[in-house]
């Protein structure tokens, strides 16, 4: 299978399998292995570098060498290799696209998709660590001036998932590299060939050897405590489930470490009766249905006035019918496999609980058979707010349909969760649309619109899905260190 998946590439080299430190590429010290399969059949297309602890320490000790030449370069230089970077990823976006797919499972078109929306960070952050201003502050003493200046924060340890294996990685390097950083990478043992693909073309776009370093490993217990708790690591960012955030949080304690978390989420969708439905069903389509629902943003409650609820459902049936789950090389795929079969049974768990409270299923509800981890698309009614899955994050092609009476129990059952990471609705009352965006206790909240994720907007959430925000000009605040510099004596 892994000549299979080298000879779809134009350019082969884009293929790796040993980890990257140093500007080497390297095979774990006692020569472990990993398998990396694709999601569509199951079978295996690589065999990784599986890296430990000592490795890991290796890693944060050269990227601190490596940052100490490269925060001294001027922000043009770093921004000229970067720009260099996305010229590159986006001259083999085919080839990125279809390592996405083979270990993803995503259908070629969203990894197309994905892939230039990964090389949006790169670009967007090359210009912005070109401005990294400072301030002048007006001190009492006439004799002495007060100066706030920014500086890089240090070796960042970035851990990623596995649902977008590329953007993930350029949204967090993109930023740590371009006031500068330097990076130590986990990868999801899922998904680690995007990683190294990226690794090979930054080493092309003249990179410095020790700046982005990526241990791929299978032991996420051993790599994440070295990156959690090495002195030499001065800031954390994770993207992935709330329980291993906080658990990462715990561990950075004990260091002091700065962390951003883009941590779970369980978006609303509300519908409201003056909605027009030509709108909603796409941006409903978009928003549960992507990635095989397999996103932090994804719609995981659709809440919908009872006015249109019969009327949305038909119509949401009807468009279901037309998917066509299968693997990437087929041609008529419009969605892709979940990632793993252990990922398919939970959904399939959570679809059967639900219909042991009280829902009914409209079509799909059944796990699939044969080759690949497959989950129909699949539509839940008759639910309600004291049902397990109305707090659950589904992360599969289930679309759960609630119906509400009063704008304000549509914000309340929207609120009614610890996660706040994005929330949608859809009206044609502009003055719902503000009362209503404010009253979201959200990051982020699309009116009108599901596809709201861009590299100019702050991507993040509110309580307990997370901390900080990435993209736009806020993503490059947590690379840096604020100092104080008072000049006295000068009058």
């Amino acid at each position: 299978m892994t000549v299979q998946l080298v000879d779809q590439l134009n350019d082969p080299k884009l293929f790796r399998q040993q980890a990257y430190i140093n500007g080497q590429w390297l095979d774990a010290d006692n020569n472990d292995t990993f398998a990396v399969t694709d999601p569509a059949t199951g079978k295996i297309i690589a065999n990784v570098a599986n890296l430990g602890a000592a490795q890991t320490v290796a890693a944060i000790e050269v990227a601190d060498q490596a940052m100490r030449q490269w925060r001294l370069q001027s922000a043009k230089t770093r921004a000229d290799i970067l720009e260099c970077w996305h010229q590159l990823i986006l001259h083999n976006s085919e080839d990125l696209a279809i390592i996405m797919s083979a270990e993803q499972g995503k259908t070629l078109a969203e990894s197309r998709g994905e892939i230039g929306y990964s090389a949006s960070f790169i670009k967007w952050f090359a210009e912005e660590g070109k401005r990294v201003y400072g301030d002048v502050i007006p001190l009492a003493q006439s004799d002495r001036r007060g100066i706030a200046i920014k500086q890089p924060i240090g070796v960042v340890a970035a851990i990623t998932p596995w649902n977008f294996p590329s953007a993930m990685i350029t949204r967090k390097v993109g930023p740590a590299l371009s006031v500068g950083c330097a990076v130590v990478l986990k990868p999801a043992a899922e998904t680690p060939l995007s990683a190294l693909a990226l690794a090979e073309l930054a080493e092309r776009a003249g990179l410095p050897a020790g700046l982005f370093n990526i241990v791929t490993s299978e032991d996420a217990v051993a790599v994440g405590a070295e990156l959690t708790s090495h002195p030499l690591v001065k800031k954390l960012t994770f993207t992935g489930s709330t329980p291993v955030g906080k658990l990462l949080m715990a561990q950075c304690a004990s260091t002091v470490k700065r962390t951003s978390m883009e941590l779970g989420g369980n978006a609303p969708i509300i519908v409201f009766d003056d909605a027009d439905l030509d709108l909603v069903l796409p941006g409903v389509i978009n928003a549960k249905f992507r990635n095989s629902g397999q996103t932090c943003i994804s719609a995981n409650r659709i809440i919908v006035q009872e006015g249109i609820y019969q009327e949305f459902i038909a119509r949401l049936s009807m468009a279901v019918a037309e998917f066509n789950f299968g693997a990437y090389t087929d041609k008529g795929s419009s969605h892709g496999p979940l990632i793993t079969a252990t990922a398919a049974k939970n959904v399939d768990e959570k679809v059967k609980r639900a219909v042991a409270e009280g829902a009914t299923v409209v079509c799909g509800g059944q796990l699939s058979e044969g080759p690949g981890y497959f989950y129909p698309a699949t539509i839940l009614v008759d639910l309600n707010s004291d049902m397990a899955i109305f707090q659950e994050e589904i992360f599969g092609p289930v679309a759960a349909v609630y119906s509400f009476k009063t704008e304000q129990q549509a914000v309340d059952m929207a609120n009614d969760t610890p996660f706040g990471l994005a929330a949608y609705f859809y009206t044609e009352n502009m003055r719902r649309s503000w009362k209503v965006s404010e009253a979201l206790e959200y990051g982020m909240v699309g009116v009108n619109e599901t596809a709201i994720s861009a590299e100019v907007v702050p991507f993040g959430g509110f309580k307990e899905s997370g901390q900080g925000r990435e993209g736009s000009k806020y993503g490059v605040d947590d690379y840096l260190e604020i100092k104080y510099i008072c000049m006295g004596n000068i009058g």
